[in-house]
């Protein structure tokens, strides 16, 4: 007797083991399946607190008599260091703007062509890229974000700038930057961006 009631107790943990690892299993699988959904905050914290990125964006510009289109490969890995080349148009592709610390550095590779001007702050300050967004977003104590199809984070900083966010990947969708005295209106749209 003694020797059978130990085989049901061994049978009945086994079978216990077994259903707490199918259910830890099920779970897991599902949880896999369907990604972990960031809520709208976690998304703009993380959005706000970006160490690094690279992107190709398109960007037009529309002021009071012309419009402007480019497409640029941006990279920024602090922000004392930053990176853009122009891709498109055609007549300026290869040209490249890079940031280390107090130093900016302009490059044509088509032309061989390298100027580098140093302790010059002012024209180092990119208003098209995300970390400018990021800094002014920070600065401003009326900034914003609302939540709709997409998450849509406003900052009137310096400019008036928004920005879409997809609610599924946490990336950036597009930027909107608005100059009211001046009536320019700047569209980026980020086509591929791997932030880090």
């Amino acid at each position: 007797m003694k020797k059978k009631t130990k085989i049901n107790i061994l049978i009945a943990i086994i079978i216990f083991l077994f259903i707490i690892f199918s259910i830890i299993y099920i779970n897991r699988c599902k949880i896999l399946k369907n990604g972990y959904n960031k809520n709208s905050q976690e998304i703009v914290e993380s959005i706000l607190n970006i160490s690094s990125y690279e992107a190709i964006v398109e960007i037009k510009i529309e002021g009071n008599k012309n419009q402007n289109e480019y497409k640029i490969k941006q990279k920024y890995l602090g922000p004392e260091n930053n990176f853009q080349e122009i891709i498109e148009p055609e007549n300026i592709s290869g040209i490249k703007i890079s940031r280390e610390a107090n130093k900016l550095v302009l490059e044509n590779s088509k032309l061989d062509l390298k100027t580098i001007i140093e302790n010059y702050s002012y024209i180092s300050e990119n208003k098209l890229d995300l970390s400018s967004f990021i800094e002014d977003y920070k600065k401003d104590r009326k900034a914003k974000y609302v939540e709709d199809d997409e998450i849509i984070m406003e900052t009137n900083y310096s400019l008036k700038k928004t920005l879409y966010i997809n609610k599924n990947t946490g990336k950036p969708i597009k930027m909107i930057i608005e100059d009211n005295i001046k009536n320019n209106k700047v569209y980026i749209l980020y086509n591929e961006v791997d932030i880090k």
